[in-house]
């Protein structure tokens, strides 16, 4: 066999040959081990269930391999084998049943030295936080690992029924009357908190087509129950969708008067939000709704805010709409309410008593005392089990602040277990979806939360990677910008929180309801509606940074997350101007075609979707990494900088091997984005790219 001169080798090959004659050296970048199905198998068992282990290696470079498994009774060993291997690998893996929830890691041994590799990497000592874990038995539903969803702000999506729009002065809320708004391009106000533009669920059905060729599989609806706001996390019945997003068949009274502007005197919003003929109608609509959803193939998550509810809700009844009505005392009025204990009082000044607990403050936010009522208890439990129940059949709630319900962490995770089996035995399939903020692995261990919305492993760290900014485009870091190396350990310590059934069902969003749009954060400017201005929130937005961001969303673990208009180029600066109309007629095709084509990949490739993650390569403005099963071998590269740049990836460590080609998929820029398919070849497991400006390449191995 012809030898290679020593000088010719790749550095990677030089490296390998010293290794196997200094066991001191090895190949660090070779090892490689995860929670999916490419590593461990099956990813989500059942109690009892064989688990088989794997880990890659570098070929010769390890002695012995080593599972050590952590559970409540204590630490466990267990010797790997040689499993086969490739040119450039060695597969080690062991076969155990799995009882428990455990945490585990390798060690890895060559020559006389040990290292140990889990979700931080490979290192010579072990940070058991970064442990990978599997709990057997929890398992979240398929449909929506990797799955395309996307969230509706309803009254702000589209007017398809003028019968149930809000009438002018119909009532007043936090001192203000209510506005329906008749131009739906009309900029939104600072004080949009009682301003309604039409949008409602007959405009979703009449939507689902464009939804479906869009790509999206998962709709996710802020709150629909009734509720005097437009963005109605102030619930003021939890049985009934509001009318005025659904029917109002029944439409009775007169809206408020100069000369009677109080709420006792809001005859038409009493009718048309207690009378039960609309609010049956209501339900029906959206049985009809999620029906049509379901023909579709697109599933419905709900919003459940359960901490709090608002001041109008017939519990507290503060406007004594209820009363009026006929339904029985409120707690804010009478002492001796049924309902009295549903809230946490601070004095005894009845009747009419604003001496209650509120959520941060908002008086309009009465919080929920949980605690102190086993009925409100029970009623939560069976709101969770009603809508994913026949007729409704929703798939799934979020759960607004649910980190805060309760008065003490213990009750919270008390609560939240025993909601999760209210839902799970209505509907085994929904999923549970929690808003959450910082470390959420107390909640993910399979008797509570499925996951949640991904903020510190997803939004925030692209974020100041791509743009610089704060999520609320309240502050801007420079040094945040571009930074590689803290984006990459930013990701690593918070995706080491979520186990496998989490992660892949995590809502990876760039823009939502709470923080500015993400077009408008490219823009790297510091502002907010009332300190900038609307047209301020797009001016010198860089659509090139928004397809590099749709490009890592849209090739990430989890499930992305669109927020409606965004795919159509929708600025705003954080709440309220984050809740524009979505622009029809006015989209921003290129950005639309964009989303589409990546929506279209990503349903394409099961990699994408559930596949392996490494990260490749990175330098400052510059991120690189491969996503792969036993199908497609696909890798990622975003240049965030304002030159082109060409750079070498190594691909072998994403399996794809020492020699043939990848076929690039899509590649885009600020100007635009293409699919010209061009072959890179690989040479010494390298493949050779130039990546425009503010630019994403994406390529599979042919």
């Amino acid at each position: 066999m012809a030898s290679i001169p020593f000088n010719l080798l790749s550095q990677r090959e030089k490296i390998s040959l010293y290794s196997r004659v200094n066991k001191s050296v090895i190949n660090m970048e070779a090892v490689f081990s995860d929670e999916t199905e490419n590593y461990v198998t099956p990813p989500e068992p059942f109690e009892g269930q064989e688990v088989v282990f794997r880990i890659r290696c570098y070929k010769n470079d390890m002695d012995e391999v080593f599972l050590c498994l952590q559970g409540k009774d204590g630490s466990r060993q267990y010797k790997m084998q040689k499993s086969g291997g490739e040119k450039d690998f060695d597969f080690y893996q062991v076969t155990i049943p799995v009882h428990k929830a455990i945490k585990y890691y390798y060690v890895l041994k060559a020559g006389e030295r040990l290292y140990y590799y889990n979700k931080r990497g490979f290192y010579p000592d072990v940070d058991p936080s970064y442990n990978f874990t599997i709990i057997p038995g929890f398992k979240t539903p398929d449909w929506a690992k990797g799955a395309l969803m996307y969230q509706i702000y309803v009254d702000r999506f589209y007017n398809g029924s003028k019968e149930n729009d809000v009438v002018d002065n119909e009532y007043a809320y936090l001192g203000k009357a209510a506005r329906f708004v008749p131009n739906w391009f009309q900029p939104v106000d600072n004080d949009d908190v009682c301003n309604f533009y039409g949008g409602d669920l007959q405009g979703v059905m009449k939507k689902l087509p464009y939804l479906q060729e869009l790509g999206v599989e998962v709709l996710y609806f802020n709150p629909i129950f009734v509720s005097p706001s437009n963005h109605k996390y102030d619930i003021q019945d939890y049985d009934y969708v509001d009318p005025h997003l659904a029917s109002i068949p029944y439409d009775e009274g007169e809206p408020l008067s100069l000369d009677k502007f109080h709420n006792k005197f809001a005859e038409k919003y009493i009718s048309r939000t207690t009378d039960f003929r609309n609010l049956e109608a209501s339900n029906q609509l959206l049985v009809q709704l999620i029906e049509e959803a379901h023909s579709y193939g697109i599933k419905i998550i709900l919003d459940g805010v359960f901490n709090h509810c608002g001041a109008f809700n017939k519990w507290l009844d503060r406007e004594g709409f209820y009363r009026r009505a006929g339904y029985p005392d409120g707690a804010y009025q009478a002492e001796n309410s049924k309902y009295h204990n549903f809230f946490r009082w601070y004095d005894d000044n009845w009747p009419n008593n604003d001496c209650y607990d509120c959520w941060w403050g908002h008086e309009n936010h009465p919080k929920l005392n949980v605690e102190a009522s086993p009925e409100l208890y029970q009623y939560i439990l069976d709101v969770g089990r009603k809508w994913v129940s026949p007729p409704f059949n929703a798939d799934g709630w979020r759960l607004d602040v649910a980190a805060d319900l309760g008065y003490s962490q213990e009750f919270n995770h008390k609560f939240w277990r025993d909601f999760r089996m209210a839902v799970k035995e209505a509907n085994p399939q929904a999923i549970i979806l929690a808003e959450h903020y910082g470390d959420p692995s107390s909640w993910l261990k399979g008797d509570q939360w499925d996951t949640v919305m991904n903020y510190d492993a997803f939004m925030e760290p692209i974020t100041w990677f791509l743009t610089g900014m704060q999520k609320h485009s309240d502050d801007f870091k420079h040094d945040m910008l571009r930074n590689n190396w803290v984006f990459e350990r930013t990701m690593r310590y918070f995706m080491a929180r979520f186990n496998y059934s989490s992660l892949m069902t995590a809502m990876n969003q760039l823009s939502n309801h709470d923080h500015s749009r993400f077009l408008t954060r490219t823009n790297m400017r510091v502002g907010r509606l009332h300190t900038a201005g609307h047209d301020a929130a797009s001016l010198g937005a860089n659509k090139g940074i928004v397809k590099e961001a749709v490009t890592f969303q849209m090739t990430w673990p989890g499930a992305p997350s669109l927020y409606y208009g965004d795919e159509a180029g929708l600025a705003g600066w954080t709440d309220p101007d984050n809740r524009r109309t979505y622009p029809w007629g006015r989209e921003d095709q290129e950005l639309l075609s964009f989303h589409k084509l990546m929506i279209g990949l990503r349903k394409k490739y099961k990699a994408l979707k559930t596949g392996s993650l490494e990260f490749l390569y990175s330098e400052y403005g510059l991120l690189s990494y491969g996503r792969w099963d036993s199908e497609s071998k696909i890798a990622v590269v975003l240049n965030n900088n304002d030159y082109e740049t060409k750079v070498n990836i190594p691909v072998w460590r994403m399996e794809a091997g020492e020699s043939g080609a990848m076929e690039s998929l899509v590649c885009s820029s600020a100007q635009g984005h293409d699919q010209i398919r061009e072959l890179h070849y690989i040479r010494n497991g390298y493949i050779t790219v130039s990546v425009p400006s503010y630019g994403s390449l994406v390529l599979k191995q042919v």
